[in-house]
């Protein structure tokens, strides 16, 4: 006999067992765009967030292995462009790596989950992938590199001021999935570069765990946290070290009072949290109910 559940302790005799998992909420987060660098003078983009998804209400079928791939984080660039970021998979949901920095001259930033900074020069950020992730920062002033775009927002331009000043990076999203708000997806910073004057700071990365875009002599670039889906921050001038993106994550949860998992490759952390059974990957893997 079928009983419904609706809170609290379950009946004599009944286990999760009885309660096959048919639907699950997921969060995907691609990995990170790579920030560009500068080979001589000149200030480069902050790499583009990895794209970002979450959504109630996933239907899976009962015994079928779900594939699950946790997207790198893109390369940064030496006298270039950075890499763009890897796409993160959870059965049909994919998310879109983040866009590239730019490089500091003429360089447009790449398209992605969200797009990369533009290095200065006029240029222009990358796109962003719908429903994933805003714009890289265009730059206006001919000065600064520009920050990525975040999964919250757009990335910021590059500017003068007293000195130079790197352009933000774009926000990330907020998620409760691991039972404590972390934020995802922040795109890195821009870049100034070490002859700018004293005083000139680069953008900071976006909240979501992105890089820190280069500052004056003394000020390195950052690169993306790991996990979070974050640009790294921009290179300023004489290939000084660009950041790379941050990796992405998946993260899957549904009530812990339905079954457990029959099984799951790649290791995921595995818990229960405000009444939500949680896997965690930080690496590639399977999942079946």
């Amino acid at each position: 006999m079928s009983q419904r559940y609706t809170g609290g302790v379950l009946s004599a005799g009944l286990s999760g067992i009885n309660y096959p998992v048919t639907t699950v909420e997921y969060l995907v987060v691609a990995g990170g765009g790579g920030a560009g660098g500068a080979a001589v003078l000149g200030n480069a983009g902050g790499g583009g967030a990895g794209g970002f998804l979450t959504a109630v209400g996933f239907a899976v079928a009962t015994g079928t292995a779900l594939t699950v791939t946790v997207g790198g984080g893109g390369a940064a660039g030496g006298g270039g462009n950075g890499t763009a970021g890897s796409n993160s998979v959870f059965s049909s949901i994919t998310a879109t790596g983040g866009g590239y920095g730019a490089t500091y001259i003429g360089g447009a930033g790449g398209a992605g989950g969200s797009g990369g900074g533009a290095g200065q020069g006029g240029t222009t950020g990358g796109t962003g992938t719908a429903g994933q992730g805003f714009a890289g920062g265009t730059n206006t002033s001919y000065v600064s590199g520009c920050g990525g775009g975040g999964a919250g927002g757009t990335g910021g331009t590059g500017d003068r001021g007293a000195g130079y000043i790197g352009g933000n990076g774009g926000t990330g999203q907020v998620s409760l999935f691991t039972g404590s708000r972390v934020f995802y997806a922040g795109g890195g910073g821009g870049s100034t570069h070490q002859s700018a004057p004293t005083g000139s700071i680069g953008g900071v990365g976006g909240a979501g765990g992105g890089g820190n875009g280069k500052g004056t002599v003394g000020v390195p670039a950052q690169a993306g946290e790991a996990n979070t889906g974050g640009g790294g921050g921009g290179s300023g001038e004489n290939l000084a070290s660009a950041g790379a993106g941050g990796s992405g994550i998946v993260v899957i949860r549904y009530p812990s009072y339905l079954a457990p998992a029959i099984s799951t490759t790649g290791s995921p952390a595995t818990f229960i949290t405000g009444g939500w059974r949680v896997y965690k990957f930080v690496a590639s893997g399977t999942i079946t109910f």
